[in-house]
């Protein structure tokens, strides 16, 4: 058996020309964020004792929009609550745009400014994660898209010539961060350490892919993988049957 081998699920949308396809490998497995409990980082070699988790590039705007939403809860965080609040206001924002139009997170010192790094009081973490949780409202509100999405990853391709769309939704591989991917020294779905959880993904982010592929189709996959996880009848992900 190929060592990377995962198993997929497919159905078409009721509601318009889209095609649904899940990675049932990794929403039925065990993986769970380890940050700050054995998280080596994404830097070229082990970083745990640096905390910075997948946050050491900073955060990757979809749009204006993205930007915006972020900045506004930015705007409610407390000096107690974010470490660099000053620096982002001295430097004009805690965002810019690069040379290219790509809107990111400034860096400080390394890593995404929204960062809070050992030994701050607040405590280590994104700032905007535990603004939300002290407002008892939802980090994924708050955060960049991209930094509530990892580890899921959803794809939208149009290649027929009709405008049906197939709609991908998968785990996060090193090819997903660019070409510095593959330079990482750990990544989090590719080590069994990250896959503890006593429950599946697909519970554990439930409101991560509700809010991405929308209630009606996250009803239809629930329904799907939990008659699955009944009869047993799922692959392992590659990093448990490498344990």
């Amino acid at each position: 058996m190929p060592d990377d081998l995962h198993e997929w699920i497919s159905f078409e949308d009721p509601h318009e020309e889209r095609t649904w396809v899940f990675d049932v490998t990794f929403l039925t497995s065990p993986w769970t964020c380890i940050y700050g409990r054995g998280c080596q980082g994404v830097l070229t070699g082990p970083a745990e004792d640096l905390a910075q988790g997948c946050c050491s590039y900073g955060a990757h705007f979809v749009d204006e929009e993205d930007e915006a939403s972020t900045l506004a809860y930015a705007e409610r965080l407390t000096d107690a609550q974010w470490q660099f609040r000053d620096v982002a206001r001295r430097r004009g924002g805690p965002t810019k745009v690069d040379k290219s139009g790509e809107i990111k997170s400034r860096l400080v010192d390394g890593a995404c400014i929204f960062l809070n790094r050992p030994g701050f009081e607040g405590g280590i973490g994104c700032a905007l994660h535990k603004g939300a949780l002290d407002a008892d409202e939802r980090p994924l509100d708050w955060k960049p898209a991209v930094c509530w999405q990892l580890p899921l990853r959803l794809e939208d391709l149009t290649d027929d010539g009709d405008g049906h769309v197939t709609s991908t939704l998968r785990e996060w591989k090193r090819r997903d961060w660019g070409s510095g991917g593959s330079e990482f020294h750990w990544w989090c779905t590719e080590d069994h350490e990250a896959f503890v959880d006593p429950r599946p993904v697909y519970e554990t982010l439930r409101e991560e892919i509700i809010e991405m592929v929308g209630q009606p189709i996250h009803d239809q996959l629930v329904k799907v993988l939990d008659a699955r996880r009944e009869q047993g009848q799922y692959l392992p992900h590659p990093a448990v049957r490498r344990r």
